[in-house]
């Protein structure tokens, strides 16, 4: 049965879209069929992610207004068959995209797509509730600073508020030398504010952003600690026992995560 996950965040630049991209490819890896949409409508970035910005003709406003077809619209990853991309709209604003519609095409994706990875707009606004309303999992990416934590609860409540139960929390950028050093928030601080079941934690990698500026997620790059993270959560979501990650000084930290890298 297919699944649909929205990736939302409290607030940006938190690594909301990065994760998308790495979850989206790394399951296209394992052999599901996939499909990300971005719904950051003016504001679209998981395109350049996952470097595909270059093959945009169609975007997710032409699509619903009838200006191009579902096969034209989605674009192919160039790396893996599995995965398609739709884009959002630079041109257009968040209002210009009608929910019914939206959700309808949710239904046709389903019928096509193992998984649907929903990368939602951050903040609370009208983006929001349209990127969360025809999912079945919702996963909240947050950093390990207070500002994220109480964002990310502003964002949890509202969830809830709205009939949503499946919630879930990765960790992004921990540093698990300044956890130690009292400076980061620690995991079980994090877990008992909001609440909800912990999916992942991901590392913090100085080389994202040479990831980022090349389009190439982090998953291609199979000796990285944060590909073996991404890739672990992307197990969790199949159903497999994959064990957590707690945090730890640098040198453990790393050792633990090469224990469970799969080959």
């Amino acid at each position: 049965m297919s699944k649909i996950y929205t990736i939302t965040s409290g607030k940006g630049g938190v690594g909301k879209s990065t994760t998308t991209a790495n979850l989206a490819l790394g399951m296209a890896i394992l052999g599901k069929k996939v499909v990300a949409i971005d719904l950051d409508i003016g504001l679209r970035n998981l395109d350049m992610i996952l470097g595909l910005e270059n093959r945009i003709v169609y975007n997710i406003i032409d699509l619903l207004e009838g200006r191009a077809k579902l096969n034209s619209a989605l674009i192919r990853d160039k790396r893996n068959d599995n995965l398609k991309l739709l884009a959002a709209s630079q041109t257009n604003s968040k209002e210009d995209l009608s929910k019914e519609k939206f959700l309808n095409l949710l239904e046709q994706l389903k019928e096509q797509f193992d998984f649907v990875f929903i990368d939602s707009p951050a903040g609370i606004e009208t983006g929001f509730s349209n990127a969360f309303a025809g999912a079945d999992n919702i996963i909240i990416v947050a950093t390990p600073e207070i500002s994220s934590i109480r964002d990310a609860d502003r964002v949890v409540g509202i969830l809830e508020a709205n009939g949503k139960k499946n919630i879930s929390l990765i960790l992004n950028r921990v540093q698990p030398e300044l956890v130690k050093k009292g400076e980061m928030m620690s995991q079980e601080d994090i877990l008992q504010i909001l609440a909800i079941d912990l999916l992942g934690i991901v590392p913090n990698d100085p080389r994202m952003i040479e990831y980022t500026n090349k389009g190439e997620p982090a998953v291609l790059n199979k000796s990285s600690i944060t590909a073996n993270a991404y890739m672990n959560i992307t197990r969790r979501l199949l159903g497999e026992d994959v064990p957590q990650i707690e945090f730890k000084p640098k040198g453990l930290f790393q050792k633990l995560f090469g224990k469970l890298q799969r080959t």
